[in-house]
């Protein structure tokens, strides 16, 4: 087998066009070199270089194809040695990111990626909107390698997650709604209203978030409509189906005929969190979550 050594003394003997020069050059014995060179031809079986003790070496027909394949393999170990070195340090490799709406409206998943880019440029980025739940199970089935979630009081054997935004709620709905003309709401001036919302479950997310409404307005929320994700329940709100209680950062995706309001009475807020695998391998994904969290320690939550 052809090994990068060979390669390595055959392109300096070819450049050098003279065994000595060569052998000094790779600072080795001219008869090892001369060893090496015999060995590659019988390998490939044919002869690669003329040589002539009285004339400069020079390439057969052979050689010179061979020659230009040479030069690109070394390349390609070259930077297969490089790779391998800036993955070890976390400076290589690929990094899968799955996020709720509210990652990007929150600007959560830019800052962290912004800030990764910096010193982690040869990192491959790749992004995939995906709810919590179905998160979870793509960081357990690796499909995915960091999540920005919606947080649990409890995860999957093997992950973990950190809170990395907090947000205060507003309610929002259409225009045309009789509150919109109203600067801030009560908790119970939504008792008769219909509501949209997104990864509903009775206990956690937003289920949690409407039962502890309807507490502090003394009224059982009714669920007009279950969707998957924000965007969709703020299309559904803005055309008059109903109405959804969102993160303040939703602003950030307004669309015509949709407005927010305040809940004066209606302290309870909501968080974001980054989840990953505890016993995580790549060393790039270990540096994305260990930047992330010391960048999100350092920005107050909103």
């Amino acid at each position: 087998m052809i090994d990068a050594r060979q390669l390595r003394y055959f392109t300096a003997v070819v450049e050098e066009l003279h065994f000595a020069k060569a052998a000094d050059r790779l600072n080795v014995a001219q008869s090892a070199l001369s060893v090496q060179i015999q060995r590659l031809e019988q390998d490939i079986g044919v002869r690669l270089l003329n040589r002539n003790k009285r004339q400069p070496v020079t390439l057969t027909d052979a050689g010179r194809l061979f020659h230009a394949e040479a030069v690109a393999a070394l390349r390609h170990i070259e930077r297969a040695d490089q790779v391998g070195r800036l993955a070890a340090r976390g400076l290589a490799g690929i990094v899968r990111i799955g996020f709720v709406a509210s990652g990007v409206s929150s600007g959560v998943l830019s800052r962290m990626l912004r800030q990764f880019r910096i010193t982690h440029a040869n990192v491959r980025i790749e992004v995939v909107a995906m709810e919590t739940p179905r998160q979870f199970e793509a960081l357990s089935g690796g499909e995915i390698d960091v999540g920005i979630v919606r947080p649990r009081r409890e995860y999957p054997p093997g992950l973990t997650a950190t809170i990395v935004q907090t947000e205060r709620l507003l309610v929002a709905m259409a225009e045309d709604h009789p509150f919109a003309i109203r600067g801030t709401l009560s908790a119970s001036d939504l008792k008769e209203e219909s509501f949209i919302s997104p990864q509903f479950d009775e206990d956690e997310g937003f289920g949690e978030v409407l039962s502890a409404l309807g507490a502090a307005g003394g009224f059982v929320a009714f669920l007009e409509h279950r969707v998957q994700d924000f965007i969709s329940a703020i299309s559904l709100a803005s055309a008059g189906y109903g109405i959804v209680v969102v993160p303040e950062s939703m602003r950030n995706f307004t669309q015509p005929g949709i407005c927010f309001r305040p809940i004066a009475d209606f302290e309870f807020a909501v968080h974001l969190a980054m989840a990953s695998r505890r016993r995580e391998l790549s060393p790039a994904v270990r540096a994305f979550v260990e930047e992330s969290l010391a960048l999100s320690a350092c920005k107050p939550s909103s």
